[in-house]
């Protein structure tokens, strides 16, 4: 008796659509990740107070403001 299962893929057709699927994930998460970052370019951000920044105080991020 055969063991037929639609995940049941071996050899050289198993190795391809591993490939294609790691390869079609790389893609939309490197799209993903331009689309971010060019988003992200043009919203640049001033430290406002500098004088009251401090080495170490989570009160910082106040500093930070984005220009929408």
């Amino acid at each position: 008796m055969e063991n037929r299962s639609v995940f049941a893929f071996n050899g050289v057709s198993g190795m391809l659509v591993a490939v294609v699927l790691l390869l079609s994930i790389l893609g939309v998460l490197t799209y993903f990740a331009i689309v971010i970052q060019q988003d992200v370019a043009n919203k640049p951000y001033t430290i406002e107070n500098i004088n009251q920044v401090k080495m170490i105080s989570t009160d910082n991020a106040s500093h930070v403001k984005v220009k929408e």
